[in-house]
C-alpha cells in the first residue's frame, strides 16, 4: 500500500490501455426492474466520453475528460440536458485544485474543488470509476481514503468529498467504493480492468451490455 506521502505522478503511465481497454462500452442502469438509463462511453488514446440519455424522457449527461501524462483528469467538459433547459461546465485541474465555469440560463459561475492527493476526479460516468480503481492497481494499493473532486452530474458544480475505495476481502477484482458517507457501492471488474457490474446499498444496479474493442 502506499503511504499518504505518495504522488501519483511519479507513476509511469507507458501505455493508456493499460489503464482502460481502449473501446465503447454500454451500460444499461437499473433501479430494481426499472430502467433507469443507458450509459455508452468511449475510451480512445487520452480521452474519455460519454453520454448518459434517462429512459422515458430526452433528459441526458454526458462527459468528455482529457488525460495528462500520468494518466489523470487534466480537462473535462460536462453537459446536462433537462428538456427545453440545459446547462455547461468546463474544468481544467492544476496541481492543487480543480477549476472551472459551469454556464446556465444566461449566467455563469465559477467553480473551484480541491483536490486529493492521489488527484481523482469523479465526473459521474462509469469509465471515471474504471480509471480511479485503475490507478489504484497501478499504485499497488488495497485500498484508500482521500478527497476526490466530484463534479455532480445534474448541477455540474464541483465540490471535494472523502471517498473510501478498498478491495473486498478474498476478491481480487471486486472493490467496495463508498462515495459519501452512507452510501456504498459494490464493484466488479474483469482481468483487463474493465467494469462489469456497479451495485450499490439502495437498489441501483449498472450492469455492462456491450464492449467493442478498438
Amino acid at each position: 500500500m502506499c503511504k499518504a506521502s505518495d504522488k501519483p505522478t511519479s507513476v509511469a503511465i507507458r501505455n493508456y490501455q493499460q489503464m482502460i481497454p481502449a473501446g465503447q462500452y454500454q451500460y444499461e442502469i437499473r433501479r430494481g426492474n426499472d430502467l433507469v438509463a443507458i450509459e455508452e462511453d468511449r475510451f480512445s488514446s487520452r480521452e474519455i466520453s460519454g453520454i448518459r440519455k434517462f429512459a422515458g424522457s430526452s433528459d441526458s449527461f454526458e462527459a468528455a475528460a482529457t488525460l495528462d501524462e500520468s494518466a489523470m483528469v487534466a480537462r473535462v467538459t460536462a453537459r446536462y440536458t433537462r428538456g427545453p433547459f440545459s446547462r455547461s461546465a468546463a474544468y481544467e485541474a492544476n496541481t492543487d485544485f480543480l477549476r472551472g465555469t459551469v454556464s446556465a440560463m444566461g449566467s455563469r459561475t465559477v467553480e473551484t474543488a480541491k483536490l486529493g492527493r492521489y488527484r481523482e476526479v469523479d465526473c459521474g460516468l462509469v469509465l471515471f470509476k474504471a480509471l480511479m480503481i485503475a490507478h489504484t492497481r497501478t499504485r499497488g494499493q488495497t485500498r484508500w481514503t482521500s478527497r476526490v473532486a466530484t463534479i455532480d452530474p445534474s448541477t455540474l458544480t464541483a465540490q471535494t468529498h472523502k471517498k473510501t475505495l478498498r478491495q473486498k476481502d478474498g476478491h481480487q477484482l471486486i472493490f467496495i467504493y463508498e462515495p459519501r458517507m452512507g452510501d456504498v457501492e459494490e464493484i466488479e471488474i474483469d482481468e483487463a480492468g474493465t467494469i462489469v457490474r456497479i451495485a450499490d446499498n439502495t437498489g441501483n444496479r449498472i450492469t455492462l451490455k456491450n464492449f467493442i474493442a478498438g
